[in-house]
């Protein structure tokens, strides 16, 4: 069993890394101080099980827990903190586990036999593990050749579907997601509206809807090259949203 620690504190790292050196079976992969860290840990090294503390600097172990959901294959995440008051917040986020610390040998040893139990049944029915988990993220993760970029959503100016990806257009260029638009429209939609069956675009961006030559909506983004086409289907209520921007 590949593990990667994730604690912003170095004296729970190093309790943990103990306790995994008495099991056997287990190899800690990386560690990480935040998540972030914790998410290109993953990236890098695909682990079968992340132990995540929940309280850290940046992007906390919950949310991380919600970028993991859609790698592939999906890690098994249990949760290590201090506090029991986020254990349900934790069992939403799909953690296999929830312990808190100091974590004692004998509930890190359960723990990891649920991990086991979790995977033997994930490889018997084909199932890589992935599906949607509850709460909006601050970021999408854009997985790169082993690494990754995190990209505000508040910097994304529009959503655009391309066969299997999605190309995130943002402040800082297009990187390619493995997220499908209906996904993000479930989670995102208070933010983007859909102008397409193929594009959504973020409300504060459409500046006008005009008519182009050939008789085709579009609408004029604030930061975009050039306008985007407007489905038939969509104009309608597009033309309702921006009444209330």
């Amino acid at each position: 069993m590949r593990v990667v620690i994730a604690d912003d504190e170095p004296l729970a790292r190093e309790r943990l890394r103990g306790l995994l050196a008495e099991q056997r079976g287990v190899e800690v992969v990386a560690e990480a101080a935040d998540g972030q860290n914790a998410l290109h840990a993953c990236a890098e090294h695909r682990p079968d099980l992340v132990l995540l503390d929940i309280a850290m600097p940046g992007i906390d172990g919950l949310e991380a827990a919600r970028h993991l959901a859609a790698f592939d294959p999906r890690p098994a995440v249990v949760f290590c903190t201090a506090y029991d008051a986020h254990a349900l917040s934790a069992f939403e986020a799909e953690a296999i586990d929830y312990l808190v610390k100091p974590v004692r040998a004998e509930r890190l040893a359960a723990a990891l036999e649920r991990v086991r139990t979790f995977a033997a049944g994930r490889e018997k029915t084909g199932d890589n593990g992935a599906g949607p988990v509850g709460q909006r993220r601050s970021h999408l993760c854009a997985r790169l050749r082993g690494s990754l970029r995190l990209i505000p959503i508040e910097d994304v100016h529009y959503l655009h579907a391309e066969e299997k990806y999605v190309v995130v257009h943002h402040a800082r260029g297009e990187d390619l997601i493995e997220e499908s638009l209906k996904s993000l429209e479930d989670e995102f939609g208070e933010r983007f509206v859909r102008i397409h069956r193929n594009c959504l675009v973020a409300r504060h961006e459409i500046v006008e809807l005009r008519r182009a030559p050939d008789g085709h909506v579009q609408a004029v983004l604030r930061h975009g090259k050039a306008p985007l086409e407007v489905s038939r289907r969509c104009v309608a209520g597009l033309k309702e949203t921006l009444k209330h921007l």
